[in-house]
């Protein structure tokens, strides 16, 4: 699966500057004393995840003010790096098995040849992880800046495999994203959309214009995925499908989704399950109310 080539995260002293971002904007209303379902209603959220939003917002604000850091947060971190930091042994030891048969081919080109391609891949691979651990990393200190320009959707999804065409409002709607960043978003979810649970019908992707959101739904027609499945795709220490190492599976995805200032989710029935992501949609002017 192509995507264009992926830059190291920037690092910045300064979180970015929220005014403008929805999700705060609904979380201070509640805060405020407006009616939980009134604000959701306004803003084109549920409830439930509008709830969730003002939680956590209270408990950070705490353990801010508190100094005292939330102790899962913690504890996931460190489960994490731990569980990844194994999962990097699969390939770098299939590396080092094709340095070692290096030695033994030096006289036959073609088989070094080979082996050198098996080793290129593998070493990517390891580039990789490490890749999506120092995004990871970043997206949650608050400290990966966006490189943001308006693009068609259609940018984003032109790499993606198998391609389709897209639905809905179509893959000419316009949005503020990090290509580099959000095009990860949408392969993230296009790839689990496709490997998870029994094998699909098929997949495709719509864009719908929600006030104030762009939603980008990648559907999957088929069985449904196993809950718990669902569950453990977006923890950050799955495994991927041959069970050879460990991923970041939508973990990763939903850090550059907030980063992005969106929400990202999933929701199915027995015929069909529904990837989601929604970013603010920058066309329109978010009125102060």
């Amino acid at each position: 699966m192509g995507e264009p080539r992926s830059r190291r995260p920037r690092a910045v002293g300064d979180a970015a500057e929220h005014h403008d971002d929805p999700r705060v904007r609904a979380v201070l209303e509640v805060l405020a004393g407006d009616a939980l379902e009134e604000v959701g209603a306004r803003w084109a959220v549920e409830p439930v995840l509008l709830s969730r939003w003002v939680r956590g917002f209270v408990e950070a604000g705490t353990a801010q003010v508190t100094n005292r850091p939330v102790g899962d947060i913690a504890r996931e971190r460190d489960r994490f790096l731990t569980t990844f930091m194994h999962g990097l042994r699969s390939p770098l030891a299939v590396a080092q098995m094709w340095v070692g048969l290096l030695s033994d081919a030096a006289d036959d080109g073609a088989t070094v040849t080979e082996i050198a391609s098996h080793l290129q891949a593998q070493l990517d691979q390891v580039d990789e992880q490490a890749l999506d651990v120092e995004l990871l990393t970043a997206a949650m200190l608050g400290r990966l800046t966006l490189d943001a320009r308006r693009v068609p959707v259609s940018e984003l999804t032109d790499l993606l495999s198998p391609r389709c065409e897209v639905g809905g409002d179509g893959d000419q709607v316009e949005v503020d994203v990090d290509p580099a960043l959000f095009t990860r978003v949408l392969r993230d979810l296009w790839g689990a959309a496709w490997t998870a649970g029994p094998a699909p019908r098929s997949v495709r992707i719509e864009v719908r214009t929600v006030n104030p959101w762009v939603e980008l739904r990648i559907v999957r027609d088929g069985d449904p995925i196993d809950p718990a499945v669902l569950h453990a795709m977006f923890e950050p220490f799955d495994r991927d499908q041959g069970n050879e190492r460990v991923t970041v599976g939508l973990y990763l995805a939903r850090a550059l989704t907030v980063v992005h200032r969106g929400t990202i989710g999933v929701d199915q029935d027995d015929h069909q399950t529904t990837f989601s992501v929604r970013i603010p949609d920058t066309r329109l002017s978010i009125v102060t109310t």
